[in-house]
């Protein structure tokens, strides 16, 4: 395939082509497209989120790492890509910023987990 399928159309055709790629589970392909894309519209989250996962499913770790901080730079409370950034740090095997991020997408969620004072309900019948 020639370079000029990947840069082919508005930037909604691309859009669009690169989410059939991804869909189709052809994370590198998708990826071509999308990194033109983040090029001509850097300041978009959608594109660079779209992208940081076909890097991820493509195990391009590295990438995808330097696109949710990029995503984060921009918009530090965008809880899918804490949550992303998390899984890509785990499967880096970099458990400790991993943890980090994975509880701050658990708070920007909204799940802070049980409460300290809350007893499970077997323990209050004893």
């Amino acid at each position: 395939m020639s370079d000029s399928y990947y840069e082919f159309g508005t930037a909604a055709e691309r859009w669009e082509r690169a989410g059939f790629f991804f869909d189709a589970k052809e994370y590198t392909t998708a990826a071509r497209i999308l990194g033109g894309l983040v090029e001509e519209v850097p300041e978009q989250v959608a594109p660079r989120l779209l992208l940081a996962r076909a890097y991820y499913h493509s195990a391009s770790l590295g990438r995808a790492e330097a696109e949710l901080r990029a995503v984060l730079e921009r918009d530090p409370v965008e809880g899918y890509a804490r949550l992303m950034l998390g899984r890509t740090l785990e499967r880096q095997g970099r458990q400790a910023e991993a943890d980090t991020q994975l509880r701050l997408a658990a708070a920007l969620s909204g799940d802070f987990g049980p409460a300290e004072d809350d007893e499970p309900v077997a323990d209050r019948s004893a």
